[in-house]
């Protein structure tokens, strides 16, 4: 792996970056690897802590630091649902977050779900994130509600090819009224 003067591996130093909302540091390493989509990608999604298992992406949510996760949620290819030891996602940790500050951990989740985070992933304790809002957040638990239904609302591709293939009613199901 490619080392600055330091001596500090980019994984290290995107792991600072996530931890101080460094996003120079982001930049720079996105630069040393060519603005390569795939290697940066490839690079966030390998990158965690050893003892918690904590993607960069835990830990800016963690914080609350919109700034870096705003530049990684760009990123094509970066995995938003990583857990960590417990089975959190960077999600559930953004709902913690909230619980301290709760304008802006409402934002932080709001852009997670944008990108396209799931809320309905349990952790190893069979919560989801919605089980760890504050009480009186109901801004949140409106916005985490909403997500899960609307994700509860879509078909999956698969299935509208066999709801609309049916042996016996070749085709005609469309022309019912």
């Amino acid at each position: 792996m490619v080392e600055s003067e330091e001596g500090a591996s980019l994984s290290e130093q995107l792991l600072e970056s996530s931890r101080r909302n460094n996003t120079e540091l982001l930049l720079s390493i996105k630069s040393a690897l060519g603005n390569d989509q795939v290697k940066l990608s490839e690079l966030i999604n390998s990158t965690h802590e050893v003892i918690t298992n904590n993607s960069p992406l835990h830990i800016a949510c963690h914080s609350g630091h919109w700034e870096f996760i705003d530049i990684i949620l760009d990123i094509e290819g970066v995995e938003i649902d990583p857990a960590n030891r417990e089975g959190d996602t960077p999600l559930h940790v953004a709902v913690r977050y909230s619980a301290d500050e709760p304008e802006h951990g409402t934002f932080v989740v709001d852009g997670m779900l944008d990108a396209g985070s799931d809320p309905r992933i349990k952790n190893k304790h069979g919560l989801k994130p919605i089980d760890y809002v504050n009480k009186d957040n109901d801004k949140l638990r409106d916005l985490l509600e909403s997500a899960e239904y609307a994700i509860s609302m879509e078909i999956p591709p698969e299935q509208q090819l066999q709801n609309g293939d049916d042996e016996d009613d070749e085709g005609s199901a469309s022309d019912s009224d």
